[in-house]
């Protein structure tokens, strides 16, 4: 998979994406991420990107042309015309059954706004989906790009051991995760559980779907009932 992100701080993106697990598979290949630079696509001396908004107003707003020049190079770059995603408050709340769906893609584009946002032409133009992390506003779309590519990423082929990682996690089933222990078997005369010492994998197995339906029934009621419903 390819993840291109234009955004004003590439080098904020690249600090967090070298780390971890996604530096690793950056490096290994399995997926590919590059950052654009917005501000390298204006025809400006002084490389501005946003302007005064019509109508009045506080704030700036981004302009269309430098995004549409930096989308028009990244296109032309991968020879295809990648899924255009715009980071927003407006969006689809973001889940694992849209991160799954996204991870389908071979090319995505990550628009990153910030100031006051973005011209609507541009939106119009060349965005296919507006996703947003949650029901609340940050200073840009960099953050939000981070943990899109994050979810992503993961459940791409080479990233992770294998698909077991994520499969077994919270929210891929329609359920939380089960609890989770490691050593010591005891810790503050806490046990681990003792069916996880068994070596029995279905009684293992049967015990941690028992976990994962109590944990959602008693966090998440909405995703247990919706489960529930489903079955």
């Amino acid at each position: 998979m390819q993840i291109d992100i234009a955004t004003l701080f590439p080098d904020m993106c690249e600090t967090v994406l070298s780390e971890s697990i996604i530096g690793r598979a950056r490096k290994s290949g399995a997926i590919k991420v590059d950052c654009w630079n917005i501000r390298d696509y204006t025809l400006n001396k002084h490389r501005r990107v946003d302007d005064v908004p019509y109508g009045g107003g506080r704030g700036m707003v981004m302009q269309a042309d430098p995004i549409y020049r930096c989308w028009e190079s990244v296109c032309t770059e991968r020879s295809i015309k990648p899924h255009c995603i715009y980071m927003s408050p407006k969006g689809t709340v973001l889940n694992q059954k849209k991160a799954l769906e996204l991870s389908k893609y071979s090319n995505l584009f990550l628009l990153c706004g910030h100031y006051e946002g973005i011209d609507q032409r541009i939106l119009d133009t060349i965005v296919d989906e507006e996703i947003s992390i949650g029901d609340y506003v940050l200073t840009g779309g960099e953050l939000p790009a981070l943990v899109l590519t994050d979810a992503i990423a993961r459940m791409c082929s080479g990233v992770l051991p294998e698909s077991v990682c994520f499969e077994e996690e919270s929210h891929f089933n329609g359920l939380l995760e089960y609890p989770q222990y490691t050593r010591p078997e005891i810790w503050h005369e806490k046990a681990v559980p003792p069916v996880l010492l068994s070596g029995h994998h279905k009684n293992i197995a049967d015990w941690r779907f028992a976990q994962s339906l109590s944990v959602t029934k008693e966090k998440r009621p909405d995703l247990y009932a919706e489960y529930i419903n489903k079955k």
